[in-house]
């Protein structure tokens, strides 16, 4: 994030989203701006808080994967959460704090894999020298030649290196890892590890189990036992705090479905409120307590976002919409864009079928007439059922391609031409059905 421009993040969300650009600006922006306030003196910094962001747009038009595409964008802790999940204080079910606690056990899962990786070399060269040691005694029960424990040591070892013994299965000796019990299976961070607990009472110590595990899956554990030898717990809870405090995005999804509808003062929407009202201290920024330590929310941006079919904007507690300053609304897609998203970004879903079907020796080719008759059919269908956004096409899709996914045999090869008129056969007699369906009452 620290070397991405507002540009260069719109770039990167381009190859997979297909338009909303103002939506793309929006959160560009945001996100550079918490690179611009980590430059600043402490105490200008202390003023600067991120300005949240409120987008509203109908299903599939890509709310959503902006929020996927950030997470790897953004090398900041990053959570994505459904606001249907909570519920008011009281209420059995989730409630608001535990997104603060999955967001620094985020951070703690990135702190950790950076730490990790600085230590790989080191742990894998010992990790090495361990297996080694363990599967020696079944090498020399095979050997028939007189070689000598070294010459046997460096031959295992260039095997485990090339990979060639990575199918066998060894048998070896790991610590229990014990399973924390829930005290609350709805809420997270109320666990306890009585294992551990008795255990050291007791003056047991760690467990340890007798595991049959492949060469490689051996090789990927010890290293990993190895790493967490090697890096120092508290530095990364401390460092991974800072992070999910500083640097942590939230991203608040499907936030309509806790607004009261207008005119509805009762019911459910009592309870919907009541969520709303939860949410707003940690968007306005208080202190959450977690297992790892306590937590500011007051500098952790959230972008939230709904469809608002049903509620409006207006809708949400007015404390609530003021801490989302910014309103980005989201555009229904065009048969043009229905074309492009079939064709141009990374993930295009013509790209996914002709790779699911190559699998398969089955060759896919599109021509243009049969592109834009497929994004015709979506659109339509759009317009005269449920609006599904981009999600129609995998719909009209799977009923193009069905004949040739059933029939699809790895032990034939062939060649499919998807035109026109292969488009009208298969899906024709589905358009001509919406198109009468206007007129039935």
């Amino acid at each position: 994030m620290d070397t991405l421009t507002p540009k260069q993040i719109v770039q990167e969300l381009d190859r997979y989203i297909i338009g909303q650009n103002e939506a793309k600006i929006a959160v560009a922006i945001a996100l550079r701006n918490r690179y611009r306030r980590s430059k600043l003196s402490p105490e200008m910094r202390e003023e600067i808080t991120p300005k949240n962001i409120l987008m509203k747009g109908p299903t599939g038009v890509g709310k959503t994967e902006i929020a996927r595409r950030l997470a790897k964008i953004v090398k900041a802790p990053f959570v994505k959460v459904e606001a249907t999940k909570f519920t008011e204080v009281g209420y059995v079910g989730r409630d608001v704090e535990s997104i603060i606690r999955d967001l620094v056990e985020v951070s703690i899962r990135m702190v950790k894999d950076e730490k990790f990786k600085e230590v790989l070399p080191k742990a894998t060269e010992i990790a090495e020298r361990n297996l080694v040691d363990i599967i020696l005694p079944i090498r020399k029960k095979a050997e028939t030649g007189e070689k000598s424990d070294a010459e046997l040591k460096e031959e295992l070892l260039q095997d485990i290196r090339a990979g060639h013994l990575d199918g066998i299965t060894i048998k070896m000796e790991v610590k229990a890892t014990p399973k924390p019990i829930q005290l609350n299976p709805n809420a997270h961070g109320g666990e306890i590890d009585m294992g551990g607990i008795i255990g050291n009472i007791f003056g047991g110590g760690a467990q340890k189990k007798v595991r049959t595990l492949t060469v490689k899956q051996a090789m990927d554990f010890m290293i990993n036992q190895e790493s967490e030898k090697m890096v120092d717990q508290d530095a990364i809870i401390t460092e991974a705090l800072r992070r999910a405090e500083q640097d942590g995005v939230v991203f608040l999804d499907e936030i309509d479905k806790v607004a009261a509808k207008s005119g509805r003062e009762q019911g459910h929407d009592v309870s919907r409120e009541g969520v709303q009202r939860d949410i707003l201290p940690i968007v306005e920024g208080c202190t959450v307590q977690t297992k790892h330590g306590t937590i500011r929310t007051d500098f952790i941006l959230f972008v939230a976002a709904g469809a608002f079919h049903i509620s409006k904007m207006g809708d949400l507690i007015p404390e609530l919409q003021g801490r989302f300053p910014i309103r980005v609304e989201l555009n229904n897609l065009t048969e043009a864009d229905f074309v492009r998203i079939l064709k141009e970004p990374d993930n295009a879903v013509l790209k996914q079928y002709k790779a699911l079907l190559g699998v398969d020796g089955v060759e896919l080719n599109f021509t243009d007439e049969a592109i834009e008759e497929i994004a015709k059919v979506a659109y339509i269908e759009n317009e005269n059922n449920e609006n599904l956004g981009a999600r129609r096409l995998h719909a009209v899709m799977e009923h193009l391609l069905k004949e040739v996914l059933y029939d699809a045999d790895d032990n034939e090869t062939k060649a499919i031409n998807v035109d026109k008129d292969f488009v009208d056969k298969h899906i024709g007699n589905a358009l001509k059905d919406t198109n009468l369906r206007k007129y039935i009452l």
